[in-house]
């Protein structure tokens, strides 16, 4: 038996697409194993043949929690596996299709929106047409997120829209932040190891002794680590050291070039260059702004 809800055609205030994503349908709805898809009580503007596929003017963000099945688009046109934790992102103008597997079924949750919140997103790169499939695995607490949306939906009470972004941000992080976290099960204990060497040897450990402690190539550790973290390794010192510069020149009255040889800068230009570069301002300019104006003498 069918199990579904659906808002279709929520009101999007003028207000709402200034605000950077506006909500235009939430819902979830159960298939049974054998039963037609979509549901005879699928939403008419949402309406699409499994074989044909669609093209929607909309992003929707979609969760499957039970059954299995596949998906294709125009970035993807050979299937791919759908399974439960399974997340896929839909994107406007693009073709795509989906459906469950007949002997399971599944349990879809969904919120479609625009904005130019996801557009910048995507000009930015963290979201793409060409991988559109995270696997974020079983987690209540998405799950609540959609429960939350639909219940906002439901209500429709001042400000919903701006709940309801709020709301689709935090989704779309978790479903990037569960899918990497799978993808790097296998090195993230070695990158933490990584991190916690560098915070505490950031004045004088290098990038070469930092792969030698951990018993890893470079080659393989650079690019481990790149892919992790989304910075090089000797870039990733390179802030920790100005993050702990920054941090003794507010609380401490220690001179600018001590501080500096103590975080492994002993040449004073090059030191100067890196930190107007990172911050814009030079050293003593940072200290001023972050201690404050000085008190008038007496």
């Amino acid at each position: 038996m069918n199990d579904s809800v659906h808002l279709k055609y929520l009101a999007i205030g003028p207000g709402d697409l200034a605000w950077g994503t506006a909500i235009n349908s939430v819902g979830y709805q159960e298939v049974a194993p054998g039963e037609a898809y979509p549901p005879g009580d699928h939403p008419s503007r949402y309406l699409f043949s499994t074989r044909r596929g669609r093209i929607l003017d909309e992003y929707q963000l979609i969760y499957i929690t039970r059954g299995s099945g596949h998906f294709k688009s125009a970035h993807l046109p050979h299937p791919v596996d759908v399974r439960p934790g399974t997340v896929f992102l839909l994107f406007p103008g693009e073709w795509h299709t989906y459906m469950p597997d007949p002997s399971t079924g599944w349990k879809e949750y969904w919120i479609g929106f625009n904005g130019s919140q996801m557009d910048s997103w995507v000009e930015g790169g963290f979201f793409s047409p060409s991988r559109p499939i995270w696997q974020a695995g079983l987690h209540n607490g998405i799950v609540s997120l959609y429960q939350d949306a639909i219940e906002t939906a439901t209500g429709q009470e001042s400000g919903f829209q701006q709940r309801l972004g709020g709301i689709v941000a935090h989704l779309l992080s978790l479903a990037r932040y569960y899918d990497r976290k799978e993808t790097f099960s296998e090195i993230s204990d070695q990158i933490a190891r990584a991190k916690i060497i560098i915070d505490e040897n950031a004045g004088t450990i290098t990038p070469e002794e930092l792969a030698s402690k951990l018993c890893i190539g470079y080659s393989k550790f650079r690019k481990s680590f790149k892919e992790y973290t989304g910075f090089p390794p000797a870039k990733y010192i390179q802030q920790v050291r100005i993050g702990k510069i920054k941090e003794a020149l507010t609380n401490s009255t220690r001179p600018v070039k001590q501080i500096a040889y103590e975080m492994g800068y002993d040449n004073d230009d090059y030191f100067f260059t890196v930190f107007r570069r990172l911050t814009g301002m030079t050293p003593q300019q940072y200290r001023n702004l972050t201690r404050g104006p000085k008190e008038n003498k007496k």
